[in-house]
Formats: structure tokens, C-alpha cells, sequence
């Protein structure tokens, strides 16, 4: 009499082979966390993630493919003239800013000390008109509190930085700028003098 059941040994086979080819699920987080040797373009990275705006998203507005995009990012890859002047157009500032070749060549990573880690109450509760540093502190999860104190300022102070776009003095400037290794006129570029 045939059996009608399959065999179990043929069912383990197949599932097996189904998981190899799809995966037991996929979970998509807004942005990867990326290594910081990873990280070619830093500020851009920093703007996109202080604004929230997805790479794939910023594809698709341009229009770019999103390969196009992640080089930018990811591999320091300046885009062509055209899709240059989109990206600034539609992010708000400046190609010297967002596409510093400088800054590109080296990448450097940050000054660091201990571990840290950024609290989106942050971003929420209090808008962040210093796109650029509050992205940078996102994008190496970096706290309020552990950065002021790195850096040698009060945490009050190192706020009006972020939220109110306070530009600080030349010297605190430049403790800024060894810490983050990003020059100051870009690491400040939407502060305006006090």
C-alpha cells in the first residue's frame, strides 16, 4: 500500500534548502550601523541622519541609483556636477560642506576616550538647528553629556551649540574641531555669531 506522507528526512531537506535561499526573516533598521572605518563622508552621513533621511530615500529624490548614494557615503565617491548640485540643493548647503575632499582623503576617527551612547530625547524634545553636530553625535552615538565634558565645556553650553545654533568662542571652536576632526567651518556652518 503506498504511503501518501512524505518522507521527514525529504522535509528537513527541503526546509533547509528554503532557509538557506530565505532566511528565517528580515528586519530592516532605519540606518546600519556601520563601523566608523566604514565611514568616508562623515558630514553627509551626519545630515542625513540629523534630518532623517534615509540613503535610499535621498536616491529616489534626486533620482540616483542607491549604489550611487552608499558610495557616496560609505566610500567617499564625489558625485558628478549635475547630481552635486542636486544633493545641495535639496540637503541645503553648500558642496565645500557636504563633499570636503580634504576630509574625504583622510576620514579620520574620532577622539574618543570611553564608550558613549546618544539618547534620541535629544533629537525629540528640542529642535537641533546645528544639523551637522547634532548628526555627527548620531552617527557616533555619542551622548550630550560625555562630549561636553570631553571636550571641556559645560553640557548647558555644548547644548545652546546643537539646539539654538550658538557660535562658540574661536578657542572652544577649536576644542571642537581636535575632538570631531572636522574643520570648524563646517563643524559650525549653520551657527551664526552671538
Amino acid at each position: 500500500m503506498p504511503n501518501n506522507q512524505p518522507d521527514s528526512h525529504n522535509i528537513q531537506a527541503w526546509s533547509l534548502i528554503n532557509r538557506k535561499y530565505l532566511g528565517q526573516g528580515v528586519r530592516v533598521k532605519r540606518f546600519r550601523r556601520p563601523q566608523r572605518s566604514q565611514i568616508r563622508n562623515r558630514v553627509l552621513l551626519a545630515v542625513l541622519m540629523a534630518k532623517d533621511i534615509k540613503l535610499s530615500r535621498l536616491a529616489e529624490e534626486l533620482p540616483v541609483s542607491s549604489r550611487s548614494v552608499s558610495a557616496w557615503v560609505y566610500e567617499g565617491r564625489i558625485p558628478s556636477r549635475k547630481n552635486l548640485e542636486k544633493v545641495c540643493r535639496f540637503l541645503g548647503y553648500p558642496p565645500h560642506v557636504l563633499f570636503n575632499e580634504a576630509l574625504l582623503r583622510q576620514s579620520p576617527i574620532l577622539c574618543q576616550p570611553t564608550p558613549s551612547r546618544y539618547m534620541k530625547r535629544t533629537s525629540s524634545h528640542s529642535p537641533s538647528s546645528n544639523t551637522i553636530l547634532t548628526g555627527l553625535c548620531m552617527v557616533y552615538d555619542l551622548s550630550v553629556t560625555d562630549v561636553s565634558i570631553w571636550i571641556g565645556v559645560h553640557p548647558g553650553t555644548f547644548r545652546k551649540w546643537l539646539h539654538f545654533s550658538h557660535l562658540p568662542s574661536p578657542a572652544l571652536q577649536e576644542k571642537a574641531e581636535a575632538f570631531f576632526r572636522i574643520p570648524r567651518t563646517i563643524l559650525f556652518a549653520d551657527c551664526e555669531p552671538e
